[in-house]
């Protein structure tokens, strides 16, 4: 039998997995939207008492009479009813200010393409070249393929030697390394407009040029014996090549592209000799009430038992926003309650590790963990954790951190994997760069520790950690 939700079960999951900073644009965007929802702290009922009423009389005598022929009369909200102008008129002309943003990394190129004694085909197959070349600088295009392109979607004739010209000429502007088709290519574009005759730039020309795949896998032994060079010129070359930029178009980025968001903590922990004060970070976040001149309508009218059909539809249609209004305020208090319930059951099983966030003291905490501490779904400790962030008195991070496998030490200690992986960490950055540590033995390293760990595990670790493998790590 299948299990249906509630529109009120959806808004709420919905919610929950909504962070801090987007909680405040969904709460502005449901203000917005629905009239029967305002910002301020919740009233007594205003028809408790008669003395109510008459405050509540009191209160809107110098506010805009609002009645609710107002929606009998129109078929839709008027939108000025449902915008906030809360702008002086200064700032109104900032926003109508234009900003002038740098060239972009495509339009940068066809300025320079511009500036080259091309003819009519050549220009023609030139933007078509520009336009496959992607964000990091490279034509990924096969040639080939591109021949056919303009064949079929501009019915231009070319071949492949036409199209290796142009990009000759592409290759040649601005940023080095720009049209190439492979890091080899890319790379050695950019060693030829310097000047290699100079001994160290020569021998990395030379390396780049026929010893690339050696390279890339550090067989530098290898170099070294055929090219006949000594360690310290090889370390000379190498250390020119990692001057180069493997990525040219990045250098072009329009950095308004790309918005980085600033992390905003959902939750805040304070620690003092009082012991821990978790609170949820809301100091944007508006208290919502319904409206009272909605709730007051609404009971005004319903009153009325000779009501006509429209007079019916326009209470139908307040009932629906109240309705929706609280249904809303449910939510987000629920929310509340749910976030905090969670990370006060993962303060509690953390407790030892947030006072002074000594990752040792992490114990392995699955979200099952969590699940049985508070009563909540495993889905729902998975929502929360997911994009929630908490400050502490030694940073913030997000809630994902503090969930871990566990494993067991010959004492029969159970230990987070994270504490595994810390030490693989440090071994392998006070490792001999010449000699690093193979996967075999990190593993007899843990073993000697007292963790018993097999070493296809320490390899899914170590690449969990982006760490790449001995060979690729070692160097002269």
């Amino acid at each position: 039998m299948l299990q249906k939700l509630s529109p009120q079960q959806i808004q709420m999951i919905k919610l929950l997995e909504v962070p801090t900073l987007q909680i405040e644009q969904r709460i502005k965007k449901e203000l917005e939207e629905n009239p029967a929802l305002e910002e301020g702290q919740e009233e007594e009922d205003i028809h408790s008492e008669s003395e109510d009423e008459d405050q509540f009389e009191e209160k809107d005598k110098d506010q805009e009479e609002f009645t609710l022929d107002d929606y009998i009369e129109e078929d839709d909200i008027p939108d000025y009813r449902l915008q906030a102008k809360n702008y002086s008129k200064d700032e109104e002309k900032r926003t109508e200010i234009p900003f002038s943003v740098g060239l972009s990394f495509s339009e940068h190129l066809e300025s320079q393409l511009a500036l080259r004694d091309l003819t009519d085909k050549q220009k023609i197959l030139g933007e078509y070249i520009l336009g496959n070349i992607d964000e990091d600088g490279y034509l990924r295009r096969e040639l080939i393929n591109i021949v056919d392109d303009l064949a079929f979607l501009q019915n231009v004739e070319t071949t492949e030697s036409e199209l290796e010209e142009v990009l000759k000429i592409i290759q040649d502007l601005e940023p080095s390394g720009v049209g190439a088709r492979t890091l080899r290519e890319c790379l050695l574009l950019q060693i030829e407009k310097r000047d290699y005759s100079q001994p160290s730039l020569n021998i990395a020309h030379t390396i780049i040029d026929l010893y690339f795949d050696e390279f890339t896998k550090r067989h530098y032994d290898k170099i070294v014996t055929r090219l006949g060079i000594t360690e310290n010129e090889l370390k000379a070359a190498i250390d020119e090549i990692l001057k180069l930029n493997p990525k040219p178009g990045g250098v072009y980025s329009d950095p308004f592209n790309k918005t980085s968001q600033p992390i905003i903590p959902d939750f805040i922990l304070e620690f003092s000799e009082d012991g821990f004060d978790l609170h949820l970070n809301s100091r944007n976040l508006p208290e919502l009430r319904t409206s009272a001149a909605y709730n007051e309508m609404l009971h005004t009218y319903s009153r009325d038992k000779s009501q006509k059909k429209e007079m019916k539809e326009a209470v139908l249609f307040v009932k629906q926003k109240i309705d929706s209004a609280k249904w809303f305020i449910d939510a987000i208090k629920q929310r509340q309650n749910t976030l905090l319930l969670t990370m006060n059951a993962i303060l509690e099983y953390q407790q030892e590790y947030f006072i002074d966030g000594d990752e040792t003291k992490l114990k392995p905490m699955i979200l099952k963990d969590v699940a049985e501490m508070t009563g909540l779904d495993i889905s729902t400790i998975s929502r929360v954790a997911n994009s929630k962030y908490i400050q502490t008195h030694f940073g913030i991070f997000p809630l994902k951190f503090f969930f871990s496998e566990g494993l067991q030490t010959d004492s029969g200690e159970e230990v987070s994997t994270r504490e595994i992986k810390r030490i693989l960490q440090d071994c392998i950055e006070n490792e001999q760069k010449r000699r690093p540590l193979t996967d075999e033995r990190l593993t007899e390293i843990l073993q000697e520790k007292g963790y018993q760990i097999a070493r296809r595990t320490v390899a899914k670790y170590r690449e969990q950690l982006n760490i790449p493998v001995a060979r690729l790590r070692r160097e002269i």
